[in-house]
């Protein structure tokens, strides 16, 4: 597997060693992309709302190619629909911390944010 680290935490070297303790503690071999940790590379979720949602789109598709490997942790749910638009085999960190599926749910950008939107109004 590979991971894509979220941006709310590239900055925390902690956080980063924590996640892969945790993984490593799973004896899953991490494979690590070129820009991880510190160094990371957004998924593209973030440009949402900013540009048009097809370059957003192929945003994620170019990050989800810079992964090594088809699986990808990720503990950050755009992450999660980033990777799946991209091509790539998302998994939640805590989905394989109890050994579930990831479901992707909706992906599309525009309906992935009017869902977070919703979410927040509750």
């Amino acid at each position: 597997m590979t991971i894509n680290d979220a941006c709310p935490t590239r900055g925390e070297a902690k956080v980063g060693r924590a996640i892969r303790a945790v993984i490593a503690r799973m004896n899953l071999n991490l494979l690590e992309p070129i820009y991880s940790g510190a160094n990371g590379v957004c998924c593209g979720d973030s440009y949402y709302g900013k540009m048009p949602v097809a370059q957003v789109k192929g945003f994620m598709r170019m990050r989800a190619a810079e992964m090594p490997v088809d699986d990808v942790v990720v503990h950050c749910v755009s992450c999660i629909k980033s990777m799946a638009i991209g091509g790539k085999t998302p998994r939640f960190l805590l989905d394989l911390l109890f050994e579930q599926e990831t479901v992707i749910g909706t992906a599309d950008p525009d309906a992935w944010h009017r869902e977070l939107d919703e979410h927040r109004k509750q």
